[in-house]
């Protein structure tokens, strides 16, 4: 069996340049307000384990206190 390799494969970077990939643990750069929550995601907030989607808002991820979401990869920096 062949192993077909893609070459337009999904590349998110982060608001330094780095590459992520799933799995990686990140940190909010800046305050970011959240629909429906009283408070906004507090910069310096560490997001473990992420996903990354194709869209808008490339990755997918769990926060502590607010659930599920997505964030925008210009908005976090790789740990």
């Amino acid at each position: 069996m062949e192993e077909i390799v893609a070459d337009d494969a999904l590349k998110v970077l982060d608001a330094n340049g780095a590459e992520l990939q799933n799995g990686d643990t990140v940190m909010v750069t800046k305050d970011l307000p959240v629909k429906g929550a009283p408070k906004p995601v507090k910069a310096g907030t560490k997001v473990k384990n992420i996903r990354l989607t194709d869209g808008d808002h490339n990755i997918n991820c769990k926060i502590d206190g607010f659930g599920a979401m997505g964030l925008k990869s210009e908005f976090v920096k790789k740990v």
